[in-house]
Parts: C-alpha cells; structure tokens; sequence
C-alpha cells in the first residue's frame, strides 16, 4: 500500500525545494556579480596603471631615444610586478611592441585594438592575445607638444581573475551551506509544529475527516461546545446554537471555565433546563480542551413534574377513598344502629369541608389551571398529613400571567413548602397567597417548618442548592428565579414570625 504524505510533510519537503532554489538563485546571482565586480575592478585598475604610465614623463623620454626597449623593459616589469598586472607593453604608434613579459615577443606586432587610442581616446576590451583571454585597456603617450608618440596596453588575464574569484568560493559556499541549514531547520520545525497539529494526517484524510465531522455536529440531536485548553470556545453545533441561544449563560460558561468532568448535570439556560455532561479531550496523553454536550430537559422535567402531581393526586385519592369508605362504613352502620341523626351530621360534615376548600379555590382564582394546581397539592398534602390552605385574600384573574409561569412559580414554592415542614412536628402547616397588587402578582408560601439560616436564604435561590441529598434536586427555586427575572420582578426568603419560612415572590405585569 503506498504510503500518502502527510501535509507536515508535504510542506517540509516543498519548503525545502523552494529554500534551496532560492539560496541557490542567490548564490548564482551573488557569483554574476561578483564576477562583474571583479571585471569592473580590472578595468578600472588596468586603466589607471597605463595612464599612470602614459603620463610619466621618462616613458615619453624613452620612446624618443634611439633604443626604447632598453630603457622601457625594465621599467615595464617592475611596474606590472608592483601592480600584479599580467602584462604592460608599450608600442609605437605602427604597434610594434617595446616591451613585453615574454621578450621574444618583444619588436613584433600588437595584435589587440588600437584606433581609439591613436584617436586621443581610450580602448578597453576583452581580448585572447598571446598569454590568452585579457581585459585590457590602451591609452596614448604624448609628447609635450602633444603629439601620439606611443601607446600603452596594460592587462589582466581572465585566468588572474577567475582565480581571484576562486578564492571566495570557500566564503560564498560557506554562507550557502549556512543558509540552507538554517532554512531547512526553520522549515522542519515548523513542520513537526503542524504535525503535530494535524496528527500527522494529509490533505485527503482531513477534508473527508471535516466533511465527516461537519455532517455530524450537524445533524446530532445534542448540544455540542468544544472549548480549548484556555476555556475559549471553538466550535458550538446547530442544536448547541440553539439551546443556549445567542448568548452563553452563566451556568454553562462557569462549567466550561472550571473544566471538571461531570455527567448529566442540570443548568439552566433561561427557560429552559438542559443535562449537561463534560469531559476532557486528549491526544497522546496531551490535554486539548473540554466536550460539553447538552440535552433539552424541559419538556421532559414538565412531564416528570405534571406526572409527580398525578401519582401524588392518585395517591391522595386512594388514601382519601379509603378513608371515605371507612366513613361510609361508618355511616352505614349508624344507620343500622337506628342512630341516623349522627350519619347524617358526619355525611354532611365531611362533604362541607371538601366542598368548602373548593369553593375557596375556585371563587379566589379565576385562572383554572392555577386553581386545579392547588386542589391537587392539597390533596397530595393531605396524604403528608399537613394542612394546606389557601389565604382568603387571594385574588387573581386569568389574563395576569401565563399559565405556565404561574403554575412554575406556585407549584415550586407549594413544594418546597411540603418538603421543609416534612420533619416537622405536628401540626404541618402550609399558607399560600396568591394576590393582584396594581401592576403586581404576589405570590407568597409560608409553612412552619425549620426555617433557613442567612446564610442559607441567600443561596437558595441558586441553581443545585437543596438542604435535601440526592441527584435532581436545587433546580424548583431556581426556575422560579429564572421566571422572576424573566419578569423583572423580586424574590425573597425571610423568617416566619412563629418559625418556618415565608417565600416571596413579585411579577410585574402590565394590564
């Protein structure tokens, strides 16, 4: 199976072409023109020595003696060994050389260009003559009178300054070779960086990695945040979008923030009550970041909470039919006793009291869902053996408030109330009112049970605060903090004045 590079490597390696051509093209283009400047050198310093020559005036004294090589050869060595010329000839005007560093060469032709020079001007050239290819340069010799009495060529072989060149190859490669492993060290870790960032995967496998993944944070029925090391989030899914809405609740950015591992916990994310599970996520031992997915509960936690009041209204049906079917039997057999007197009083008294607590409810609310809630939580209570009743003040119409924020608010604190006085000695008492004030709903729950320190009362209101153990529980009061502040309205726990709790609630509503 052949082996598919991985983008870590793919980039290394055309990193590594593009340096290497680059240093490359550097050195070639460093080369030319150290070249060129060394041509440019040889020129500039082959025509100052011939028109220092030129000017001499010795020079021009022997060209007008009878035998000028004797005067000039010497001359002409010297110098080209002090200036580490390749070679100085001085010619007549016919070309007929002086002198040379070859002598046998010396009354015989120049075979280089002269025209310029014999003009009055300068010749410079690149010439293959007798000692091979030159850069060159001819200027004249004048007399005083200003006439050309001679020339003078002097040059430097190409050899001479190839070799010169030679001479800054071992710099040059140095600095080449320093280069490229600077650049392939750069390059290789900056690629072991994005290996290790991309787990060492290639182009192919990430892009049907991404569709992949993409598809399925999609289309998943879960919440997802994905949170890095630093607790910043990098990816929330569709369904996480909309679970929390456009903004991060508090709930869920402090579990983010502490990244412990917690499995099915509740928080709230405005109206709504989500189970949320973390954990972190690793590669190679490596800490990444945290998964945080959510599940919506408030369909299910209103179903638990309508099906907790059904089993408990079964519950007290079943205790109070058979406590009716002791009564019945009990007025039954008054009635065979001949006592029908007494059966009749306890029939119409028992019938009174539930017709009575009906009555109440019913007259003071006019929303039926509110008053259906409450016969319900005093038939539950009943069974608990406390004593609920309504407040005579309680007014209410049914266009005040959603039925739904109603029912959340006073059947959260009815049950809180039924939990606190559960320890309590006899008698259990529970109060509910439920008032219209102007542009007000009161809703306030006292009960005699143990009551709540400060300390206590100001958390618990808090999301997971109970005074009971358990899974599942601290999230009544807080959902009745969160209609509360849905509302801009107030909620309060202060001491009731025989002991116990009172537990108040304002929504402001307008008409």
């Amino acid at each position: 199976m052949t082996r598919r590079w991985s983008i870590a490597g793919q980039l290394f390696a055309l990193q590594v072409l593009v340096v290497t051509l680059l240093v490359g093209s550097c050195t070639a283009g460093a080369v030319l023109l150290a070249r060129r400047d060394a041509r440019n050198a040889a020129t500039l310093e082959v025509t100052g020595v011939a028109e220092a020559i030129a000017r001499s005036p010795a020079v021009a004294d022997a060209l007008r003696s009878p035998n000028p090589t004797t005067l000039l050869q010497p001359y002409a060595e010297s110098t080209r060994l002090a200036t580490g010329t390749n070679f100085i000839v001085i010619m007549a005007p016919d070309r007929t050389r002086y002198t040379h560093p070859t002598p046998s060469l010396i009354g015989r032709p120049y075979a280089g260009t002269i025209d310029a020079a014999l003009a009055g001007g300068t010749v410079t050239e690149q010439f293959r003559g007798s000692l091979g290819d030159s850069v060159r340069t001819v200027v004249p010799v004048r007399a005083p009178d200003r006439r050309i009495i001679g020339l003078v060529s002097v040059g430097i072989t190409t050899a001479a300054i190839n070799h010169s060149l030679r001479t800054q190859i071992p710099a040059v490669g140095g600095a080449t070779v320093v280069a490229l492993l600077l650049a392939g060290l750069g390059a290789w870790l900056l690629s072991r960086r994005l290996r290790r960032q991309t787990h060492g995967l290639g182009p192919a496998e990430m892009t049907r990695m991404y569709e992949a993944y993409d598809a399925v944070l999609h289309s998943v029925r879960e919440g997802l945040v994905v949170a890095d090391r630093a607790g910043r989030i990098t990816l929330v899914n569709d369904e996480g979008r909309r679970l929390l809405g456009e903004e991060l609740p508090a709930e869920a950015r402090d579990l983010i923030a502490s990244r412990r591992t917690t499995l099915d916990e509740p928080i709230l994310a405005g109206d709504r009550v989500l189970i949320a599970s973390q954990r972190e996520t690793r590669f190679s031992g490596r800490v990444l970041g945290t998964v945080l997915t959510l599940r919506d509960h408030t369909e299910l936690r209103a179903l638990t909470g309508e099906l907790d009041s059904v089993r408990g209204l079964t519950e007290a049906l079943r205790a109070q039919a058979h406590e009716a079917a002791n009564r019945l039997h009990t007025v039954l057999t008054l009635v065979e006793l001949g006592r029908t007197g007494e059966a009749v009083r306890l029939a119409t008294a028992e019938m009174a009291r539930a017709q009575q607590l009906t009555d109440q409810v019913v007259g003071a609310l006019a929303e039926p869902a509110l008053a259906a809630l409450l016969l319900g939580k005093s038939a539950q209570a009943d069974e608990r053996g406390v004593e609920l009743t309504v407040d005579d003040d309680s007014r209410l119409d049914n266009d005040m408030l959603p039925s739904r924020d109603l029912l959340t608010v006073v059947g959260n604190l009815v049950d809180n109330a039924l939990e606190a006085v559960a320890s309590a000695a006899a008698p259990r008492r529970v109060r509910v009112l439920v008032r219209q004030e102007e542009n007000d709903v009161l809703v306030r729950v006292s009960d005699n049970g143990p009551g709540l320190t400060d300390e206590q009362a100001a958390a618990a209101f808090g999301r997971g605060w109970s005074t009971k153990e358990g899974p599942g529980r601290g999230i009544g009061l807080s959902l009745v903090r969160q209609v509360a502040d849905r509302y801009g309205g107030a909620y309060a726990i202060t001491r009731a004045p025989g002991g116990g709790a009172i537990l108040t609630v304002r929504l402001p509503v307008s008409r």
